[in-house]
């Protein structure tokens, strides 16, 4: 036989063993795989290892031996920006988070009534990290728990292939670093029957609740032996809030009232009111008095009705009960949808998170961070966005800006550590390498129905502000170039000039 059949033959043979030893190990039980593959489990190096399911890291991330772990929690507007902007070449990156899209909420008050479509403003987490390299790594889970001094977080897988809502796996992975943008939740206030009978405006998932809210409550007011009474009440909707959110549906409620219900169910539509109620003397406290004059003289125009200076006690199944700050006095309102618009408060990963330093983080609305977002009490944790608590408002652009801060002195830290590698050291000399984060106001944009918009922006050292249709070109031009992708901005367009053609829709499964 010559030598390179020889060759050929022994390589054969050693294929077929290394193919026969994978096989052996992919059927062991997991604790007996974990023994198979110890030796590529140990990294002797001083950076922290990604851990997940028994030191085995998937997709060969442990094998990235001289690059520390940076782990993102969320996929919200901080979170996204860091991804975006960080140079993952420095590190091992993991993106944690129940949802597995970016959500473009200026326009998910537009999507309760069909102006744009929900997938339009989505932007799946996985196009992201698929162009930020190899060595960037997704997991739809919820983060259940933390240990600060092992660097250890909890997850619990939440995809389920099964539909059957059980609890999810549960693993742990390590980091080196930690950045914590789970965003907010709604904020009840304590207030009996919000949970049970509202809808809320905060997620993809709350879209279609209120859809089907608006349809159940239009198809039940046409049946012709209904009561005068009860036709009136499911066909009153309640928004709750004044802020830009609650006045933005709004604005767009009355628009598919007047644009398309009015042609599908002229009977119906001329009776629908729209009521906004806001514990404040006024909508809209952030912005200039002149467009809070300009909004409610809009609101008083189109027949949406404003109860400042009133806050709701309590919603049951059919009324709600609410409270005039002024003379005290107590009234019921009949309602068939009503819309909870009426602020935030931190999520539960916020909470578990300061009560792992009690001492430091002494505040119920968040994690107190410092001038350098740094989670305070801890060690290579920073946080950011609606999570924190912080003398900023908690605005998409405030965290969008925070997570270009917060890349930009990962990657700082990564160069002057030498070699492309973020050190311990160098993130210690944070303070001394860095300018404290600094907000820098944009503007503010709020579209309120009519095809008008208003809008505050800072020109030179000053503020100007602007109203009325041609604002609301303004308003749609900016959502179009902030939108995430050439895919979504295409998407919205699109679902803008079908809007102008053929009408909203607001069906639903």
């Amino acid at each position: 036989m010559s030598s390179a059949a020889t060759t050929t033959q022994r390589w054969l043979q050693t294929t077929a063993a290394a193919a026969v030893r994978t096989s052996l190990v992919s059927t062991l039980p997991c604790d007996s795989r974990r023994h198979a593959h110890v030796a590529s489990s140990t990294i002797a190096t001083k950076s922290r290892p990604l851990v997940v399911a028994g030191n085995v890291a998937p997709n060969g991330l442990s094998g990235q031996s001289k690059k520390k772990t940076l782990v993102l929690l969320g996929t919200g507007w901080g979170s996204t920006t860091v991804l975006k902007s960080l140079d993952t070449q420095n590190y091992n990156v993991v993106v944690v988070s129940p949802r597995n899209y970016f959500l473009f909420t200026p326009l998910l008050p537009s999507c309760t009534v069909g102006t744009t479509e929900s997938r339009s403003i989505m932007e799946p987490i996985r196009h992201i990290v698929g162009r930020r390299g190899k060595d960037v790594r997704f997991y739809e889970a919820q983060v259940t728990d933390i240990d600060v001094n092992g660097k250890e977080l909890v997850l619990e897988q939440n995809a389920d292939a099964s539909n059957t809502h059980s609890p999810g796996t549960r693993t742990r992975i390590n980091y080196d670093y930690l950045v914590v943008g789970v965003g907010g939740t709604y904020n009840t206030f304590g207030t009996p029957g919000v949970e049970k009978y509202a809808c809320f405006l905060k997620e993809m998932g709350d879209v279609s609740k209120i859809r089907r809210r608006l349809k159940d409550a239009i198809e039940k007011a046409s049946f012709a032996n209904i009561s005068e009474a009860e036709r009136n009440r499911l066909l009153h909707m309640v928004v709750v809030g004044g802020g830009p959110t609650g006045v933005e549906f709004a604005g767009e409620l009355h628009d598919l009232i007047s644009e398309d219900l009015s042609r599908w169910v002229p009977e119906l539509a001329s009776k629908i009111r729209i009521t906004l109620i806001e514990a404040l003397p006024n909508v809209l406290p952030s912005f200039d008095h002149k467009l809070v004059d300009y909004t409610q003289r809009m609101f008083k125009q189109t027949g949406i009705e404003l109860l400042t200076g009133t806050a709701v006690k309590e919603i049951g199944a059919k009324t709600l009960t609410v409270r005039n700050s002024s003379t005290g006095t107590e009234a019921e309102l009949p309602y068939g949808t009503v819309v909870w618009a009426a602020g935030i408060c931190a999520r539960q990963f916020a909470h578990t998170l300061r009560s792992k330093v009690p001492s430091v983080q002494t505040s119920a609305r968040g994690l107190i961070i410092d001038e350098f977002l740094r989670v305070q009490g801890t060690k290579d944790i920073w946080a950011l966005g609606d999570c924190t608590v912080s003398k900023n408002a908690p605005l998409a652009q405030v965290a969008s800006q925070q997570g270009k801060w917060l890349s930009k002195a990962f990657n700082r830290m990564a160069k002057d550590g030498g070699g492309g590698i973020a050190t311990d050291d160098g993130f210690s000399q944070m303070g001394a390498a860095t300018k404290p984060f600094k907000y820098s106001s944009n503007g503010s944009l709020a579209y309120i129905g009519g095809e008008k918009a208003i809008a505050e922006l800072p020109f030179l050292n000053k503020t100007i502000t602007m109203s009325g249709p041609l604002t609301s070109v303004f308003w749609k031009a900016y959502c179009l170039w902030e939108l995430s992708s050439v895919r979504s901005s295409l998407s919205v367009a699109t679902d803008w000039g079908k809007r102008a053609l053929f009408g909203r829709t607001i069906s639903v499964d």
